[in-house]
């Protein structure tokens, strides 16, 4: 075909298109700057970050997820968990004309972030940036510091504080609980969240031990498993990951402590090994999804990520994140910011982990959550194991969107 017969029917096409689902005639790649952790303790959990995110784009890209003309390019940008280096890998990213930024793997970088982007869109109107995380916690991200511009696929802290105290309320034999944070926005948020819930739900079980340690920093964990052990706890419930965990469960096995640990980040990587190096009994998590909640389903999924990138897919939060990125840029028949932010507030999907609803009022992802204890691999109803050791996370209780979903304190301000 000729070039001026091409775009004299692309012009046609796209007029008839405008009053239905407009999408751009020529090929579009969507950059997305990746801002998190190359380097550093945090590293290793960022590289599977990454293959997630990656893993999602090469699908999308393949099966058009985001229409015939668009495609996504996935750029990296390390921040080393630090504000300061976030904030100038944003102006790197911007100054390239990037539009929309992923990071989640700390949400205090996250609430830095936030008022970067703010301030970058009132500047610069017409040229506007998106902010999407899918890890990062902190409940005043989608509360007092909500934005237009920012989305969440990641249950937050008071979410999940809610779910895990639901499960710990259940449990009648629970009489005593010690607190473990990292001092960082969603540490400290899990800890006020975790014992303004129980006060409601459980009132008669004791708060025993309420800390907040130094954040990625502690060598050795032994000090603290002493003080849970003279507590008396019948329970530990820690929002901690990476490091933090890794070595609180390696100080309970030298410590020969058996106390139910129950996490929040138990999947992260890392973890697994930790615990089944430590022989560990009695560890949960609560999260919005589990592969061994349906390994049929999970399969098509989770067999061909491990095949490619010798890791294992944890993260459907960023899958998601993907599907519904490219839904709306689909919808919207754009790939502006501003109209793609439209196109996601309200909708849904069917996804692995059930019905996903992106809510409009605060940008904040609506999903189930569940409770799986640390169980043996049995290839019944126990199939999937993480990092090789012939243990994985076994589903035990659940409770749906609605159940998990806590009210907002939002008041967004919308363009225009």
């Amino acid at each position: 075909m000729r070039l001026k017969s091409w775009l004299a029917g692309c012009a046609a096409f796209t007029a008839f298109m405008a009053f239905v689902a407009p999408m751009p005639c020529s090929a579009e790649v969507i950059r997305i700057a990746h801002i998190d952790a190359y380097s550093g303790p945090a590293a290793a959990i960022n590289q599977n970050t990454a293959a997630t995110i990656r893993y999602a784009i090469d699908l999308a890209n393949k099966n058009a997820w985001a229409g015939p003309n668009v495609t996504f390019e996935l750029v990296p940008f390390d921040n080393k968990n630090a504000a300061q280096d976030t904030l100038l890998q944003f102006k790197n990213a911007t100054d390239q004309g990037i539009r929309y930024v992923f990071q989640g793997l700390s949400a205090s970088v996250g609430l830095a972030l936030i008022d970067a982007v703010n301030r970058f869109n009132e500047r610069n109107p017409g040229k506007e940036v998106m902010f999407i995380t899918a890890s990062d916690q902190a409940a005043e991200m989608t509360n007092e510091k909500c934005s237009f511009w920012f989305f969440r696929f990641d249950s937050n802290s008071a979410m999940r504080s809610e779910g895990m105290t639901t499960f710990v309320a259940r449990n009648k034999g629970i009489k005593k609980v010690y607190l473990i944070n990292q001092n960082y926005a969603t540490g400290i948020g899990i800890s006020k969240d975790v014992k303004e819930s129980l006060a409601r739900k459980r009132p008669d079980i004791e708060i025993v031990g309420d800390e907040i340690h130094p954040f990625l920093q502690v060598k050795d964990f032994t000090p603290y498993v002493a003080k849970i052990r003279a507590s008396g706890a019948d329970a530990i419930v820690t929002g901690n990951w990476g490091p933090d965990l890794t070595l609180l469960v390696k100080a309970m096995k030298e410590a020969d402590m058996k106390t139910p640990l129950y996490t929040f980040n138990g999947a992260t990587v890392g973890v697994p090994t930790a615990l089944a190096t430590a022989g560990a009994e009695n560890f949960k998590i609560v999260t919005y999804w589990i592969a061994n909640e349906d390994p049929k389903a999970s399969r098509p999924i989770v067999e061909p990520f491990k095949a490619n990138y010798k890791e294992d897919f944890v993260q459907i939060g960023w899958y998601n994140t993907i599907q519904m990125l490219a839904r709306a840029i689909k919808n919207s028949g754009s790939t502006e910011p501003l109209q793609v932010a439209r196109a996601l507030e309200g909708m849904k999907i069917a996804s692995l982990n059930g019905e996903v609803e992106m809510r409009k009022s605060d940008h904040q992802v609506q999903q189930q959550l569940i409770m799986a204890d640390w169980t043996k691999v049995n290839g019944q109803d126990m199939v999937f194991d993480l990092e090789n050791t012939g243990w994985g996370f076994k589903p035990t209780d659940k409770i749906d969107p609605a159940a998990a979903s806590t009210p907002t304190t939002c008041q967004m301000k919308r363009p225009g």
